[in-house]
């Protein structure tokens, strides 16, 4: 099976891309899916049009890469552009010293970072080129940047003008501005498909992961009582297995009841990643409340095996566990923890089960701490890129009252994981609450 890799760009780049890669591509197992666009922003329709069908993207340049990326058509998981530094910019370089007969000193430059230009002058000596760059990282549309190179060439500062940009390209020779544009080399080329290669290879041995999705009723004190002794609970349960049903066939997973109120669906990660995206994660949820009025809590487990992707699922509904609300965990085979709250859907809370070691372990639960609970907190200060949190912040970021926050706190200012650095007064009324610092290493 040949991994599709697509090629996005202006006609000219995607058929210099295809001429270098031809025999290339053919050896090395990949499939090489061109596509051409007059303008960056026609990148948007290429990707939906043909997202399901495309292993990896490559695209000819920083522009349209940014641009899908912002959109967030893409992720860097799936998708890398072609650098023009280094060989691809020489190159260029070298052609304007032969067509212009060493004339041209001044000269603009656009896309590529001021210190690479630097870089590639000193290395080659051509420190006696005068080059004012418009370096920027991401996504600029054309009309700012040939206004960069117009303006310059207009004030006189330059005598010509070079650029990664067939749209600028074209715009400037019609200006009548001298123009160069920078296209990729064929070391360039070749090394960003051998990534893409691997990383879609690599890719398929992921999606054909063993998962399983644990789904667990959350039960009131009323309905757990009505579990056992009323025919309505009885009711609700089957119209809970029927959508579950419905759902495991969707993912072409095999459906077992675990016990009562819990249920596993043997699945593929391909599958799981497809029906529990941005959109479509709390789907099963609200079908679930719709069809049987009942709320559930589900816990997604990945691994190489059927044996560790059990072990995760239910390390995952222990997370789950923690939260009397409707949510969704998952573990992968790395132990890493996502959380996705229903009532939030914008927040996700990932975090490392940390290894602590013997010794701190049996600190910690002479403190009556769980481990678990301390690296999601040092995980979660290093998300947000902060050391300092009051009790109030840790009990929102662990979804518990604020005196047992303050209990967690002062435990770890005793372990020395934590450190009192101020008192602040809220409001007139009231004791001032203590700012730590976390000190963990």
């Amino acid at each position: 099976m040949k991994v599709r890799i697509a090629i996005v760009g202006p006609e000219d780049s995607v058929q210099q891309i295809l001429y270098y890669a031809e025999e290339f591509s053919r050896n090395e197992n990949m499939e090489l899916v061109p596509f051409s666009y007059e303008k960056t922003e026609e990148t948007e329709q290429i990707i939906q049009a043909n997202n399901g069908r495309i292993d990896q993207w490559l695209f000819s340049g920083q522009a349209p890469y940014y641009f899908a990326l912002n959109k967030k058509l893409i992720n860097a998981e799936v998708a890398t552009y072609l650098t023009l530094h280094g060989s691809s910019l020489l190159g260029t370089f070298l052609e304007i010293l032969l067509q212009e007969k060493n004339t041209v000193k001044e000269l603009s430059l656009d896309t590529i970072q001021h210190e690479a230009v630097m870089q590639l002058q000193e290395a080659h000596s051509l420190n006696s080129l005068n080059i004012y760059t418009y370096s920027y990282l991401g996504y600029e549309p054309a009309e700012e940047i040939i206004k960069f190179h117009q303006h310059l060439y207009e004030q006189g500062k330059t005598k010509v003008a070079v650029t990664c940009i067939k749209e600028v390209h074209i715009q400037l020779k019609k200006l009548g501005i001298p123009c160069y544009r920078v296209i990729p080399s064929e070391a360039a080329v070749k090394r960003e498909l051998t990534l893409l290669k691997e990383r879609g290879q690599s890719s398929w041995y992921r999606q054909s992961q063993i998962a399983i999705l644990g789904i667990e009723v959350i039960h009131s004190d009323t309905s757990l009582e009505e579990h056992y002794y009323s025919y309505e609970m009885k009711h609700k349960e089957l119209d809970l297995k029927h959508v579950l049903l419905h759902h495991a066939k969707k993912v072409q997973g095999s459906f077992v009841q675990i016990g009562d109120g819990l249920f596993f669906v043997y699945t593929t990660r391909g599958e799981v990643d497809i029906r529990f995206n941005d959109s479509t994660r709390f789907s099963l949820l609200d079908d679930v409340f719709l069809q049987s009025k009942l709320h559930i809590r589900v816990g997604i487990g990945y691994g190489l095996t059927a044996y560790h992707a059990e072990q995760n699922v239910r390390s995952a509904l222990r997370h789950a566990r923690e939260y009397n609300e409707p949510i969704i965990v998952s573990v992968n085979e790395k132990k890493e923890v996502h959380e996705y709250f229903k009532n939030d859907e914008t927040e996700m809370i990932s975090y490392v089960e940390r290894k602590w070691g013997e010794e701190w372990e049996d600190k910690f639960k002479e403190a009556q701490l769980n481990p678990k609970v301390v690296s999601k907190i040092e995980a979660i200060s290093e998300r947000y890129k902060t050391k300092s949190v009051t009790a109030s912040e840790v009990a929102q970021w662990l979804n518990r009252t604020e005196r047992n926050a303050r209990r967690i706190l002062t435990e770890l200012e005793k372990l020395g994981l934590a450190t009192i650095v101020r008192e602040e007064q809220i409001g007139s009324r009231g004791r001032p609450r203590k700012v730590y610092k976390l000190l963990f290493q």
